[in-house]
């Protein structure tokens, strides 16, 4: 009669329920989790991020962040996951009704991204299918006279992105018709994440055994071919050679650690929903470090062969700018002897014999350092730099079809981990699960998910694209983290998730993850939020105008008021839910407390018993 019973939110870990699903093996699961980081960001994002800012000095704020702040907050999710055995939304209830509102802000980010990721593939499966045509399309201009001026005042590759792919607008404002090849390209990514997601883990299970390692058989190939290149040398030192006066710029503290947040997918609700269909005793501290390493190596892994064939891109620019000047000098001074090794000597002779009629030609100054310092990220390093590069390389159709086949390997299994941040969370609902069936639940996020994406195949679409990733999944994921941490170490309790992290890995939880987790973790995070509202530049956009005086530069528009609301209402409203939903619960028990007070008023004393 003494003992203490306790409500089932204080209690330890959760036994997985008879006949729910699990995972076929502790591979299926880590090959699900890789898939889920390791996305399209280690390829395109991370080595233009280590270009920008100093090299190889730009791993010393990423590795603090990831040290101190991102593997964590990794960890914790994948321990109360697989402890609770929930989604994100019954979890944070489960742990306090007042964190109800957090479940639902991952799952409206999660819905968020998936729109534009898709996206992403779809443009992806475009250039894949282009691959197969003989010569690459992107090689040359067109013949139409209408269209081919565009072409040569930029580039076939830009024309070939810009005005065949997307028949891009020059503004936001001026959506046009639905690009039918797009909706075509859009309409099979989304049948294909429906058949391999329809199941939840067991079918996805499946696919990910191919779509997690076919990536790194590909980044290999590249590697090889990319360091026999000539000029790839050039890219590696570029790489590797530290600017430590970089450190002193804070975006690029900032950029460090929102890029590891993003990378590990951290505060979707993935890896919560990934980790409850593991068993109790699983050493879910081991996971999270292999993981973890697994994408950051992966990222530094495809840093090599980008740069290398960035080192290759910029050799033969500062050939093709060497040889135009030769071109110049031996047309002016009809000296047929001239070459490009000898080029310095005679530019050395010909200023001091005839500096003037030399500065009259207007030679380009022929830096390769100039070439290299030229960065481009996400779908400009894709689709413009890379088709460029590929282009110079022989055997072009098969580098350009393995190059595209591998980033669609990296976003579909990325994909898959979205979808269950979201299919997870739905199918535990009593409503849902009562009366609809798994299989029509994903059917129906996949289906709506498609509609609502259709404006990303607008020919103003890629303005739309660019604002999804850029206000949709960056400051919400840093509020959600701070709020999963918060919320286990001090609503759930330190003392009681280290008892449980024990049962779990069979061992005590060391002193560095209870550090982190109390001080290091949120300081981090709040800091990363306070120089993200510090530093972030004016809400605009880049357009493609071909009738812009500057052409082919982009002329840079502000947002219309339209759409800096829409771009506030993508990093905010998500975040709204998690003090809706506690002022929801507190709305709840003030309600029912009043109830009960009515309830004493009108009943006589003997039903008030009863009752």
């Amino acid at each position: 009669h003494n003992r203490l019973i306790l409500p089932n939110y204080l209690r330890g870990c959760i036994k997985p329920e008879l006949g729910s699903p699990k995972w076929d093996s502790k591979l299926q699961y880590l090959l699900s989790c890789a898939g889920f980081v390791v996305g399209l960001g280690n390829v395109w994002r991370f080595p233009y991020l280590c270009q920008t800012y100093g090299g190889g000095v730009f791993l010393i704020p990423y590795l603090i962040a990831f040290v101190l702040g991102a593997i964590p907050v990794f960890f914790l999710e994948l321990a109360i996951g697989q402890c609770l055995k929930k989604g994100c939304i019954r979890l944070w209830w489960h742990i306090s009704p007042y964190l109800g509102g957090l479940g639902y802000t991952s799952l409206i980010l999660s819905f968020l991204v998936i729109l534009y990721y898709n996206m992403l593939l779809s443009l992806v499966l475009w250039y894949l299918i282009n691959s197969f045509r003989n010569p690459l399309p992107w090689s040359s201009c067109p013949t139409d006279t209408k269209l081919i001026e565009e072409c040569h005042k930029s580039t076939p590759t830009n024309y070939f992105w810009y005005r065949y792919t997307l028949n891009i607008s020059t503004d936001i404002g001026n959506s046009g018709p639905l690009q039918w090849w797009l909706v075509l390209c859009l309409a099979a990514c989304w049948l294909l994440v429906f058949i391999c997601t329809v199941r939840g883990i067991e079918s996805t299970g499946k696919a990910i055994y191919f779509t997690a390692t076919f990536p790194y058989l590909i980044l290999t190939l590249f590697l090889i071919y990319g360091l026999t290149l000539p000029g790839a040398v050039h890219g590696l030192l570029y790489f590797m050679t530290p600017n430590l006066r970089k450190l002193n710029n804070p975006r690029a503290w900032l950029d460090a650690a929102t890029q590891i947040f993003s990378s590990l997918s951290l505060g979707f609700g993935g890896h919560i929903a990934y980790a409850s269909y593991n068993p109790s005793r699983n050493d879910c501290e081991m996971d999270a470090v292999m993981i973890a390493a697994i994408n950051s190596l992966t990222s530094l892994f495809a840093s090599i062969p980008i740069f290398s064939i960035l080192g290759f891109k910029a050799t033969v620019a500062y050939e093709e700018c060497l040889e135009r000047n030769v071109k110049y000098i031996t047309k002016a001074f009809r000296n047929e002897s001239i070459t490009v090794d000898s080029s310095a000597f005679w530019l050395s002779y010909l200023n001091g014999t005839d500096i003037n009629k030399l500065a009259s030609l207007k030679l380009a100054n022929c830096d390769r350092q100039k070439f290299l310092d030229q960065s481009v990220s996400g779908t400009g390093l894709a689709f413009i730099l890379f088709t460029e590069i590929v282009l110079k390389m022989p055997g072009s159709n098969t580098w350009a079809i393995l190059f595209f086949l591998m980033l669609f390997s990296l976003g579909i299994s990325s994909m898959f981990g979205f979808v269950q941040s979201i299919l997870t969370p739905l199918t535990e609902s009593r409503i849902v699960s009562r009366y609809i069936r798994k299989e029509a639940v994903c059917g129906l996020i996949c289906l709506t998910a498609f509609l609502l994406g259709l404006v990303f195949t607008l020919r103003s679409g890629n303005y739309w694209l660019e604002m999804f990733d850029a206000f949709a999944a960056t400051m919400p994921l840093l509020i959600i983290a701070f709020f999963e941490v918060i919320g286990v170490v001090y609503i759930y309790g330190m003392k009681r998730f280290s008892a449980d992290v024990e049962e779990m890995t069979g061992r005590p939880l060391k002193c560095y993850w209870k550090a982190t987790w109390q001080f290091f973790s949120p300081g981090i995070m709040f800091l990363i939020f306070v120089f993200y509202v510090l530093l972030e530049p004016p809400a605009s956009y880049n357009t493609w105008n071909p009738n812009y005086v500057n052409f082919p530069a982009k002329e840079s528009k502000k947002y219309p008021p339209w759409a800096v609301v829409i771009s506030e209402m993508l990093e905010n409203v998500p975040c709204l839910m998690i003090p809706f939903g506690a002022i929801y619960q507190l709305w709840r028990i003030v309600l029912k407390k009043k109830l009960f007070q009515f309830l004493e008023a009108v009943l006589p004393p003997s039903m008030e018993g009863e009752q």
